[in-house]
């Protein structure tokens, strides 16, 4: 056998071995191609019915929140209606009210002061030696 004879079958072998890498690298893709497929295919499956139930959550949510945003907006109606009723109320009654309420509190003190007045007595403390003299009382308004 000659060199060049050599050359060519050494050629002709990484030839069939690179060729049989191919073969086994094109089989193994195309098994990762079928199992992504029939997974592309279960998720699908699987998910078209999930977002369906999805679609009638939301769709029930938002007829919820409208329940809800009439609920509020009757809330807030009563709530302006009870403070305009207590308003009125205090305008209503309140002068009166506070006008007995002045009366009553000057007859008591009125009638508190006639009684009060021949009891006051003054007080002293003696200290051996010394004397003391009494509290200074505030003045109240009457």
């Amino acid at each position: 056998m000659s060199g060049g004879e050599v050359a060519g079958i050494l050629v002709a072998v990484f030839w069939a071995i690179l060729v049989s890498f191919l073969a086994v690298v094109l089989a193994r893709l195309a098994q990762v191609l079928r199992a992504t497929t029939k997974l592309v295919a279960d998720v699908t499956e699987q998910a078209v019915p999930l977002l369906a139930d999805a679609s009638t959550t939301v769709r029930s949510a938002r007829t919820q929140l409208d329940r809800v945003d009439a609920i509020a907006s009757d809330v807030q109606e009563v709530a302006s209606n009870a403070s305009a009723l207590s308003s009125t109320v205090a305008t209503t009654f309140g002068g009166p009210l506070v006008k007995v309420a002045a009366f009553g509190y000057g007859v008591r003190k009125a009638l508190g002061r006639t009684e009060d007045a021949p009891q006051k007595t003054t007080r002293r403390t003696v200290i051996v030696g010394r004397t003391v003299p009494p509290a200074r009382r505030r003045k109240q308004k009457g």
